[in-house]
């Protein structure tokens, strides 16, 4: 691997230090170095006055998505390490510092797995922390971006799959949205420009090498008589690499590419309009070219029978110094009067560094501190029942890991045994010290979602994360105050809820191969009335079933079936089960 050159202290540290640099530049921003939150001084105001909203992912897309922060676009920005989602409390930590109890908050983020479950367990935990406070559900909405066209899986159906990516889109629509509620908008109105923009923006890139990560070097090299269609803004695949091209050729290509593409055809079947065009810089394009490819761009467009109405043509969601270009196409509406509505909002100043109208505000003058943690806190207690399920849980986790791993290594990536013993034993851990509210079943399925977050990484454990989320609000809209009123059939009717929860995040579903197979039986035999025990055989067959589906989801998906194995996932569920259902009995 080459090893790259960066203007680089500590890897580690980058991102808190390139956010603090970007503070110290733009007096009307603040940062909460903990949680790396950027966002507006006047934060306290702006919440009285408008519906607020935030962006975020992970870090190397600069200016997204903290450099969009400021008036007439976003309150905030969110950050992860570099390529990697934030998690899901530092986004709620960010929701709760900007959320307005007065117009609601929007939360915009780009099609990315860790980042849909982490922002996805964030607001559904502070929707947790509303009803535990007896306040009514906050108006919190979401909205995801996936405007890439250069890779359109193949697989995916009508039932989801993982979907196109977000990419520079994401930028346009934090510019309407945020002009949308800086104009007084309601939170319904800014989110239905959200998803208008979301729904018609199509973008597509190109680069001619990989980019060097920060204290990792570069993951693949191109060869001199390489470029790369498709390239994402990780460095992953695009879907063809060629030999190098004019650029009088090359980008019209792409933008045919992007008026040919099945999702661009579907939204748009005439391919004539009006449209917002959008070259984007992936890092470390010269001005000097990219004002080619912008003519070139804006030529094309034109040649496909479409009219740009306005462009922008700049550096506005990278790859770290990514060379190459992406270019978007936002399809403005027929009606002449939404149009007009529409380009309004795209002519209305953005007052943050990242947009090209603006790139300097005087000092707000204060911060604001409040809202950083939930009202409500939970004491400790102890319960003979829960800490011996606990503990029996955790036992079979340990004797099942090494053939959960094995299953794993065979059909994934090979930690889901480690990990799930790890989420086991810190919560394990935390009951034997009597660190859970073992008297309010809410309140301590809450406690321990927390412990899970810290305790597991990867996919499997937000999902568990999200699933724990939904049981505590269920279990709370229930009015289930204590253990005295707990039935199993109250049980499995609170776990198809907490599902319910669930598949508002994820595609995944019954057959399609992971520990959702397992669940979903348990949670159905026992709000069917079913005994603990009939539950659980319905979970162990869900399990066992496994070995014979095709995987839809999760990195399996990318490997060959081996035999007849049962997903790692689903069967470490039914080991966590199995321990629950042998302590109750």
């Amino acid at each position: 691997m080459s090893a790259g050159k960066h203007f680089v202290s500590d890897p580690k540290d980058l991102v808190r230090t390139s956010l603090s640099g970007l503070v110290a530049a733009n007096p009307h921003l603040a940062l909460d170095e903990k949680e790396k939150v950027t966002y507006v001084k006047d934060l306290a105001l702006l919440r009285t006055k408008q519906v607020t909203l935030f962006c975020g992912g992970g870090s190397g897309h600069e200016p997204a998505h903290a450099g969009f922060v400021g008036h007439g676009m976003l309150t905030a920005a969110v950050s992860g390490h570099v390529f990697a989602s934030p998690s899901s409390s530092q986004v709620l930590s960010c929701l709760r510092r900007v959320y307005s109890e007065e117009h609601g908050t929007l939360v915009v983020i780009k099609n990315y797995t860790g980042d849909v479950l982490n922002f996805g367990r964030a607001v559904e935990r502070f929707k947790s922390e509303s009803v535990n406070q007896g306040k009514p559900l906050p108006k919190v909405a979401m909205v995801v971006v996936d405007d890439d066209v250069g890779v359109v899986n193949p697989n995916d159906d009508a039932e989801g799959g993982v979907g196109r990516r977000g990419l520079a889109g994401t930028v346009l629509v934090n510019k309407f949205a945020g002009a949308r509620a800086a104009s007084g908008g309601s939170l319904d109105q800014v989110k239905a420009v959200a998803e208008y923009v979301i729904s018609n923006t199509f973008t597509i890139g190109c680069a001619l090498n990989a980019a060097s990560v920060p204290g990792q070097g570069l993951p693949r090299v191109l060869g001199d008589d390489e470029i790369e269609i498709g390239m994402g803004i990780h460095n992953e695949p695009g879907f063809e690499t060629k030999k190098p091209q004019p650029a009088d050729i090359l980008i019209p290509s792409l933008v045919d590419h992007i008026v040919n593409s099945s999702p661009f055809k579907k939204a748009h079947p005439g391919r004539t309009g009006r449209v917002i065009l959008m070259v984007n810089n992936l890092g470390a394009t010269s001005n000097l070219e990219l004002g080619l490819v912008t003519k070139l761009a804006v030529e094309a467009t034109r040649d496909c029978g479409l009219e740009p109405v306005r462009t922008y043509s700049g550096t506005f969601m990278t790859g770290l110094a990514m060379p190459g270009v992406s270019i978007s196409l936002l399809v403005l509406p027929e009606d002449e009067a939404q149009r007009n509505e529409l380009l309004a909002l795209a002519d209305q100043s953005a007052h943050c560094p990242g947009w090209v109208n603006q790139t300097w505000v005087e000092d707000a003058g204060c911060t604001d501190e409040s809202a950083l943690e939930p009202a409500v806190q939970v004491k400790p207690a102890s319960n003979e029942v829960w800490e011996k399920a606990i503990t029996l849980a955790y036992r079979n986790v340990v004797a099942d890991e090494p053939q959960v791993t094995l299953l794993d290594q065979l059909m994934g990536d090979g930690d889901c045994g480690q990990v799930l013993l790890s989420g086991a034993t810190a919560i394990n851990d935390a009951a034997q010290s009597t660190q859970l509210p073992l008297n309010d079943p809410a309140a301590a399925l809450a406690r321990i979602s927390s412990i899970v977050e810290d305790a597991m990484g990867g996919t499997s454990g937000i999902i568990y994360c999200l699933f724990l989320d939904g049981l505590a609000q269920q279990l709370r809209s229930l009015n289930v105050a204590d253990n005295s009123s707990l039935s199993p059939q109250l049980w499995g009717q609170a776990m198809l809820g907490a599902l319910d929860t669930l598949y508002q995040y994820t595609t995944a579903r019954p057959g399609h191969r992971t520990l959702i197979d397992a669940l979903e039986p348990f949670a159905s035999s026992l709000a069917s009335g079913g005994s603990l025990e009939q539950a659980l055989d319905a979970a162990d067959k869900g399990a066992a079933a496994t070995a014979h589906m095709q995987p839809k989801r999760g990195r399996a998906v990318y490997v060959q079936q081996k035999g007849d194995l049962a997903d790692a996932g689903a069967a470490g569920l039914v080991s966590v089960l199995r321990g629950i259902v042998s302590a109750l009995q």
